[in-house]
């Protein structure tokens, strides 16, 4: 019961709050303009492959809930809006429902049920083991498995982790025994150089940045609790720099997703241009969802298709992945980023 209620409680203050407030800093990347593209946004092609699934648009819906009766609607209309759009979609964490007895599983089911086809990821806690991992991809028959790190979310959590001490070897055990594909996933905070490194010595290959300037689990925290969580607030590694350290980290073939507080067209461009193979949404599809239901979903996902259809077009590119091709700008504390890190800016904004 009480983890059913702090599901609720964690959509309710979704709901409620603010992206923020640390930024993105996806404002600080520009796109040199084309004033002669020579095609039309009929002629884009947003489909993409994704761990041998075919999507019809790059999209997947992020993690967002489950364990609770009271929110297998919510599973149910979005797993409906990435059915008839021909996305992704991702699972809460099954965590709790493959590790205690009772917990209600119909919330978790019925993403397959209703989206039978589609590419859908399980989510399971850092600190799952072996067989509880297994069990969250038979569960959904997942077609890959999410692995969330939550450590800023839970030291904030009145009855959250305080121990994370074998997080690192438990991630490993997983990705060498259970039978799909294992994607390393923040909540929020983002994942820096330094960690994709230690990930990749582990074994893992597949990432999801979910980098901080979105929805903050600090706040929602916070907010269930009244307590005043100061500064850390703006805790977090932002999306944009936690996709340059992927870029600069990691092998061209691999697959890294963006999310973490993307919001229009013009962000899901720039994140494919820095490297993402696909790109996740939470808060305003839920949003989106709760006020309208299904078809304000599909809504919302088909305007941002739309956005980023007409910016390929201003670039000339045909499909998402040319535009890691483009030249871009790179500005503001970005640019000190990456002086920061040692990261050339000429490769980054011409030779590309």
């Amino acid at each position: 019961m009480q983890r059913a209620q702090r599901k609720l409680a964690h959509i309710k203050y979704a709901l409620a709050l603010e992206d923020g407030p640390t930024s993105t800093h996806l404002a600080d990347i520009r796109f040199v303009h084309n004033c002669l593209p020579e095609i039309s946004p009929a002629d884009i092609d947003l489909s993409c492959e994704i761990l041998g699934k075919q999507l019809r648009l790059p999209f997947f819906i992020d993690s967002i809930t489950g364990g609770a009766q009271e929110v297998a609607r919510i599973n149910r209309d979005l797993a409906e809006v990435a059915s008839i759009l021909g996305c992704g979609i991702a699972s809460g964490s099954e965590y709790g429902a493959v590790h205690n007895e009772g917990v209600d599983l119909s919330s978790y089911k019925i993403i397959r049920e209703t989206n039978p086809c589609g590419f859908v990821l399980g989510n399971i806690s850092g600190q799952a083991t072996t067989s509880e991992a297994q069990k969250a991809i038979d569960l959904l028959e997942a077609d890959a498995l999410e692995i969330h790190l939550n450590v800023a979310q839970e030291l904030f959590m009145a009855e959250g982790d305080r121990d994370f001490s074998k997080i690192l070897e438990n991630i490993s055990a997983i990705i060498k025994s259970v039978s799909v594909p294992v994607i390393i996933k923040e909540t929020g905070c983002g994942i820096a150089y330094e960690e994709y490194v230690r990930f990749e010595k582990c074994g893992a290959k597949f990432f999801n940045c979910a980098g901080a300037g979105g929805t903050n689990f600090i706040a929602i925290e916070a907010a269930r609790t009244g307590k005043d969580p100061r500064d850390m607030l703006a805790w977090g590694h932002p999306t944009c720099w936690s996709l340059l350290d992927a870029h600069d980290v990691l092998q061209e073939a691999s697959v890294y997703f963006a999310s973490g507080g993307i919001r229009t067209g013009l962000d899901i461009a720039k994140a494919f241009a820095l490297g993402a193979s696909a790109i996740g949404i939470a808060g305003p599809i839920l949003k989106a969802v709760q006020a309208g239901g299904v078809q304000a979903g599909v809504d919302y996902l088909q305007c941002l298709a739309n956005e980023l259809k007409n910016i390929m077009t201003l670039l000339n590119v045909r499909k998402v992945s040319e535009l890691k091709n483009v030249p871009l700008m790179i500005l503001g504390e970005t640019k000190d980023y990456c002086v920061f890190r040692n990261y050339g800016l000429d490769k980054l904004q011409r030779s590309r």
